[in-house]
């Protein structure tokens, strides 16, 4: 195992980087990734610093998109427009270096013509395009984000396959429009199925599939031709309610109601029909084929198809000084960063709380992390499965939203401690078998007809030591359904993309 410890003086090569004092900063931190884990990051870490440490966020978007949004822009609640604002004049109000790059290569120990460790990046800047440049650093926090994988499944995706996204705004707009195209139809009296969820046994995210599907289902209903729609789910999930957290026990007036029993309720209650542990083996033109978790093989036709990828890291490569690649060592198979969680083959019966992470800091070096989705997470919270073909049908774990964003506040205050005390810093933590998670989804938009699900768990990673077979607190894990819960997440919506434009007392606005 390889440690870089980096040093209070400061050498730039390559491009040098603007500083706000004039001179060359007292140490430089590198953040790869502005989204939710990137972006808190970045600005914890400049309002902790002094003005003499330098703070550089690379990522390849010049936008911040708040993603839970998406759903409302794929229906035409709203527009990419509301859910999306430029990050370089927030960076600049701050005292933020910005650079609108992606980042290619990690040299974590530096190299024979550089010898600090550094980053290559290649700029995706329309005035710099294709251009690269290295960004020497003291500290890094890869908070890359997930690779959206349509090419897992053939056929699946937006661009070039045969069906629609929300993962981005353009995605989500293109989706708004192909939906409206089968409302059209549907006002024409020709009868449409709408097909939304997951587009390949081991996605993740199961919670915007579902959400997407009842804001869709709310739609049709408020266009007056629901019954001419047949809205059907697919999900990897065994069984509903799972959302790849191995379901959930909500406790309320002393019971105990399981999340299979929540959602299959909502799913009855609006007509929607569900196809559960799929995996979809292609995309083609109006019809999909997948496999169920008995090895069973079926077809699906569709006249409008929304489905989600798998994850994978960032296409980020790791060297070592002589120029070795290394990237097995410091990135696990799946192109996550391997962190301080215990990655030993485990069968579901050994899986522990323990097993997950809680410094994020690098298993190669010490003065890197992975905040958010970039760091590998050591095993599944629901158990694995494989069919009798040998195809695993497993959701991954999620881990974005409310978890990424204290990850990335508890990695940048790690760093702040590390320059301003060294090694004696305080080293903080988020495990996530340690930490609550609230949700807020969405059933459908409106003033008075809008619906949403308000679920709260603790933990996120169910500990069966703890807490015994239902792996979580039932007086801290419950669900509610309604229009209460709908309007708190449109005040979260505009609460959200004001802290995360650093507007006045920004801080003060729970991650």
């Amino acid at each position: 195992m390889s440690h870089q410890r980096a040093s209070p003086v400061r050498r730039v090569y390559g491009e040098a980087l603007p500083n706000t004092t004039g001179g060359m900063p007292m140490s430089r931190t590198v953040i790869l990734g502005a989204g939710i884990a990137g972006h808190t990051a970045a600005l914890h870490l400049r309002r902790m610093l002094g003005k003499e440490h330098e703070v550089v966020v690379v990522s390849p978007n010049s936008q911040w998109n708040w993603i839970p949004s998406n759903i409302w822009v794929g229906v035409g609640q709203m527009t990419a427009k509301q859910v999306l604002f430029p990050l370089a004049p927030v960076y600049r109000r701050k005292g933020i270096v910005f650079h609108q790059a992606l980042a290619v290569e990690l040299h974590g120990e530096g190299s024979a013509e550089q010898p600090e460790p550094h980053v290559t990046v290649r700029y995706t800047d329309p005035s710099r395009r294709g251009e690269q440049a290295r960004i020497t650093y003291d500290f890094l926090v890869n908070a890359t984000g997930p690779k959206l994988n349509f090419a897992a499944t053939p056929g699946l995706g937006p661009d070039g396959g045969n069906s629609w996204s929300v993962c981005t705004a353009g995605h989500a707009t293109e989706a708004n429009a192909a939906l409206h195209q089968v409302i059209d139809a549907l006002r024409a009296g020709q009868r449409q199925t709408l097909l939304i969820g997951m587009g390949h046994g081991t996605c993740t995210c199961q919670g915007a599939a579902f959400e997407y599907t009842f804001n869709v289902e709310h739609e049709l209903v408020k266009e007056g031709v629901r019954d001419l729609a047949e809205v059907i789910y697919i999900t990897n999930e065994a069984r509903l309610g799972d959302f790849g957290m191995d379901g959930m026990n909500f406790g309320y007036q002393g019971q105990v109601m399981s999340s299979q029993d929540f959602t299959e309720s909502f799913f009855e209650e609006r007509g929607v029909k569900a196809i559960i542990g799929a995996h979809i083996e292609a995309v083609e033109p109006g019809r999909v084929r997948y496999e169920l978790l008995d090895g069973s093989k079926a077809e699906q036709s569709f006249d409008f198809a929304m489905l989600l990828p798998p994850f994978r890291g960032a296409d980020l490569r790791a060297f070592d000084r002589e120029g070795n690649d290394v990237s097995d060592q410091v990135f696990a198979p799946s192109g996550f960063m391997k962190v301080d969680a215990d990655y030993s083959p485990k069968s579901y019966a050994e899986f522990r709380a323990s097993d997950w992470p809680r410094t994020y800091q690098s298993a190669v070096y010490d003065n890197v992390w992975a905040a958010g989705i970039a760091f590998a997470p050591p095993h599944p919270m629901s158990e694995p499965r494989t069919t009798p073909n040998g195809t695993s049908i497993t959701p991954a774990p999620p881990r974005t939203g409310m978890p990424s964003g204290v990850i990335g506040r508890a990695v940048a205050q790690t760093i702040a401690e590390r320059v301003k005390h060294g090694a004696a810093g305080t080293v903080h933590t988020a495990s996530m078998a340690e930490q609550g998670a609230a949700c807020l989804a969405s059933g459908g938009k409106g003033v008075f007809s809008g619906k949403a699900a308000a679920m709260t768990v603790y933990p996120i990673i169910p500990d069966k030591e703890t807490y015994g077979e239902l792996g979580r607190d039932t007086s801290q894990t419950f669900g509610e359904l309604g229009l209460s819960a709908h309007w708190m997440k449109v005040m979260l919506h505009y609460l959200f993309i004001y802290k995360a434009k650093a507007r006045p007392l920004w801080h003060l606005i729970p991650e």
